[in-house]
């Protein structure tokens, strides 16, 4: 997988949601959002809202409403978590090598304001056109169901 080295996320008109104070995060967002968006944290495995979801729509940064994936990219993996074989286009996500509790994974973060989404892992032998899958934390995304789906 060629993922991009980590980088400096400035603020511009474009991207306003990089310039928030950790302060106005913590306003923004409930506790549980802000420990995993702002600080990298782990919702429980089975307890998201989207783990096991099937509606139709894209689904956004929680904290900036960015859309980052879609629902045609979404698969059951059985991991716990939602699980996207692709992001919805280059550059919605960044990629950082992250080598925290002992393990070597690949971080996936919103491009737009940083916040953390979960991360990528390759060759588990998945049927996806990819062989990866985005093990995205519920609370790091809000699904805007498509206007004709009728399964929610």
């Amino acid at each position: 997988m060629s993922t991009p080295e980590k980088s400096d996320l400035t603020t511009t008109a474009a991207n306003p949601a990089a310039g928030r104070s950790d302060e106005d995060w913590r306003q923004e967002l409930t506790p549980e959002e802000y420990h995993v968006l702002r600080q990298a944290g782990t919702e429980r495995p089975y307890t998201g809202e989207y783990w096991d979801t099937h509606t139709a729509g894209v689904y956004n940064c929680r904290a900036c409403g960015t859309e980052l994936f879609t629902s045609k990219e979404k698969f059951d993996s059985h991991c716990g978590w939602p699980s996207f074989w692709a992001p919805l286009a280059e550059g919605r996500v960044r990629y950082i090598h992250d080598r925290t509790l002992g393990m070597d994974r690949i971080e996936v973060r919103c491009a737009n304001c940083d916040s953390h989404l979960g991360h990528v892992f390759e060759g588990e032998g998945y049927g996806t056109p990819t062989d990866q899958r985005y093990c995205i934390n519920s609370v790091s995304l809000k699904l805007v169901p498509a206007a004709d789906d009728t399964s929610a």
